[in-house]
């Protein structure tokens, strides 16, 4: 087989099919490589070669899978973006690093990173503002942490993936109202493995600055704005748009990456309160899902990391496009139906604001995440997935409720 400049795994995401399209444009031979084989980035004109893993991320058959298509491949450069692919990368990483070049940061960087108290921690020492953060590793100490952060509040672990055995679990922030759904969330996390951060609930703007850093050097920065995300709350961003770098979060962010040493591509989250003060919420130091507004915008964050993770000489981007939106248009609907179903909760608009908010937005004009007119196959494949999941998710909630009539039928028979 011939020898790939790249091997992009967790196809199936969509940094994962920016990343195909960004090498493939620019003459890069690209491999991709997922647990699924109908996944949008294998569909691309730009993939050369896919390759279905028959075991799950995370586990010892997955690497051994992964070391035998490297072996195969002979990629130049590994580029991940799941976070349990990326915790098995590093617990291997000396190993996989005699075969090819990872496109993470260093040891030291990630472990800060991925963590979110050693984050917080640095960021302090640096005088970056951070929420109240009170970190819990058993339900008896909820009452004296709300008592502090009050509620609404929210709960989030340490670390997002934790791993239990050969598996792993990702586990993102949740809001809760009440002290019983803080001990709840407490429980799953701790029983997890992992530690809890609660925080006091900020309602304000989402905005995230991304860097390409390097050898002392920002090579490139971009920022954007999430006006909705999946799950509503927070997580990976649904309707975003590129923004020129605020001056504030601009300055606390590149300060934080420069205080860790974290090299490479990162995304440092911030989220404001009512009255527009910024506080970080976390760093992402891998691709993001959100990272196709930044290509477009003229800031190609995954060939500057390719770049970088093969020792090339690293292009510099001083300038890129504000104002353009871009849309994950299943993820949107997706947070659309949650914000129905969880009306009348915190920072969660009203069903009726939540599906105007959603029609509304096909008269703006946008960009859509895996449409492209130049490389078709991915939206394609994409529109089917998802077709074919709601088919399932229709399926399975009409036979619950038949389910549940049955058994109320079943009841009052007996009675």
């Amino acid at each position: 087989m011939t020898t790939f400049d790249a091997l992009v795994t967790d196809a199936r995401l969509r940094q994962a099919l920016v990343s195909v399209r960004s090498l493939g444009r620019r003459g890069r031979s690209v491999a991709a490589l997922d647990t699924r084989s109908d996944v949008p980035a294998f569909s691309s004109r730009w993939c050369r070669h896919e390759f279905v893993c028959q075991a799950d991320e995370g586990t010892d058959a997955y690497l051994a899978e992964l070391e035998e298509v490297l072996a195969r491949t002979k990629a130049r450069v590994l580029i991940a973006s799941h976070d349990g692919t990326i915790a098995l990368i590093r617990r291997h990483r000396a190993r996989l690093e005699q075969q090819v070049r990872i496109a993470l940061a260093d040891e030291s960087a990630m472990t800060v990173a991925v963590n979110k108290e050693l984050t917080l921690s640095a960021a302090r020492r640096v005088g970056v503002s951070v929420p109240l953060s009170l970190t819990l590793n058993t339900v008896g100490e909820v009452p004296a942490a709300l008592k502090e952060t009050g509620l609404p509040a929210v709960v989030k672990p340490s670390e997002s993936w934790l791993q239990r055995g050969q598996k792993g679990v990702w586990i993102g922030p949740q809001l809760v109202t009440t002290a019983d759904e803080t001990r709840r969330m407490v429980a799953e996390i701790v029983r997890s493995g992992g530690s809890a951060l609660c925080q006091p609930l900020l309602s304000g703007r989402r905005e995230a600055v991304s860097f390409l850093f390097a050898h002392g050097e920002i090579h490139a920065r971009f920022a954007q704005w999430a006006k909705r995300t999946m799950p509503p709350l927070g997580g990976t961003s649904v309707l975003r748009q590129s923004i020129a770098v605020p001056p504030d979060i601009g300055r606390h962010a590149e300060r934080l990456v420069r205080e860790i040493g974290l090299e490479g591509y990162s995304e440092v989250e911030f989220r404001r309160d009512q009255a527009g003060a910024p506080f970080l919420m976390e760093i992402n130091p891998r691709l993001s899902a959100s990272v196709e507004v930044a290509v477009r915008a003229g800031v190609d964050f995954p060939h500057l990391l390719y770049q970088w993770a093969n020792g090339e000489p690293i292009d510099k981007v001083k300038t890129y496009r504000v104002g353009g939106w871009m849309r994950y248009l299943q993820g949107d609907l997706m947070t659309t139906i949650a914000a129905m179903e969880q009306r009348g909760r915190p920072d969660v608009p009203s069903p009726i604001q939540a599906a105007l908010h959603f029609g509304l937005s096909f008269f703006r004009p946008m960009a859509y995440d895996f449409f492209d007119w130049r490389d078709p196959g991915p939206a394609l494949t994409a529109m089917t997935d998802f077709t074919r999941e709601m088919k399932s998710r229709s399926l399975n909630k009409a036979k619950r409720t038949l389910l549940n009539a049955a058994k109320g039928r079943s009841w009052r028979w007996t009675e």
